[in-house]
């Protein structure tokens, strides 16, 4: 006796392919929504930036790159970057390996305080300094000139960038564990050795991805830089510095022709980034 087929409800009967083509419809929709809105946040402002630093041709937008002192504002961004990238990728190493690999009192306070630039109004930093190392702060009576100077722009610069490598390292060790480390030790490496030859190999991709964020950070740096700079034309202007007051005195082609620069510079950035996520997945594999 043949058994009885449940009866299917009516909501339940739907024509083949019915679901596909309305999940099909729903992907574009949310990839088209995604498009424009990347169109009108990004791309849109992307080629503003280009279409006013070209508005009076080539000529002029070379010629905007030969005034002593936007030149005077790229040596100093890339001088600052120059400075704070290295210092601030031996922290980032050292920090991680050490939060990641050992335990020890106040690991909490340093991971706090890791987090802490990107907490803070990096305009706050900048007035912190100022109030450490200006005439009338607490180390205003040694004379020392770091605010309004080279040395504040760096220090400003490294507090807002140190955590960026550190971040990126602290997951990855901690992901790895510490047995190959423990089998090195064991096999009578010492802890540099231990470290260059088994941690670093490692995490080499993690590294380069943070100095890289690290570097951009550092190059396109407005707030911290702008309270402690002092914003002195040929001396103490970067190049985001330079560009606002370029803007604030009408010169849109030389103030956009700055700003297409730090744009190639964040968009070579983007490509050496994907670039190593790339690689980094493929070894992965």
């Amino acid at each position: 006796m043949a058994a009885a087929l449940p009866a299917a409800h009516g909501g339940d009967l739907t024509r083949p392919g019915q679901h596909t083509w309305v999940h099909a419809i729903v992907r574009w929709v949310f990839i088209a929504t995604s498009l424009a809105f990347l169109a009108a946040l990004l791309l849109a402002p992307l080629a503003t930036v280009f279409a006013m630093a070209f508005q009076r041709g080539l000529y002029a937008y070379l010629e905007s790159f030969a005034d002593p002192d936007t030149a005077a504002a790229i040596r100093l961004t890339l001088t600052t970057a120059a400075v704070a990238v290295p210092i601030n990728t031996a922290f980032g190493l050292a920090a991680a390996w050490a939060i990641a690999k050992f335990e020890f009192r106040g690991k909490s306070i340093l991971i706090t305080l890791i987090d802490l630039p990107l907490a803070i109004s990096p305009v706050i930093s900048g007035m912190v300094f100022v109030l450490l190392f200006g005439l009338h702060g607490w180390f205003g009576a040694y004379d020392l000139s770091i605010v309004f100077a080279l040395p504040g722009i760096m220090l400003a610069t490294m507090f807002v960038t140190f955590p960026y490598v550190a971040r990126e390292l602290i997951p990855l060790m901690q992901q790895l564990g510490n047995d190959e480390e423990e089998a090195a030790i064991t096999l009578g490496a010492d802890g540099w050795m231990t470290f260059f030859r088994v941690t670093l190999p490692k995490v080499r991709w993690g590294l380069v991805y943070g100095v890289v964020l690290c570097n951009a950070r550092a190059m396109g740096e407005f707030g911290a830089v702008s309270v402690v700079s002092g914003h002195i034309r040929g001396l103490t202007n970067t190049m985001p510095l330079h560009i606002e007051i370029l803007y604030n005195e009408y010169n849109f082609v030389g103030a956009f022709a700055v700003a297409s620069l730090l744009t190639l510079l964040a968009g070579l950035t983007l490509v050496i980034k994907t670039a190593i996520e790339r690689t980094g997945y493929r070894r992965r594999r």
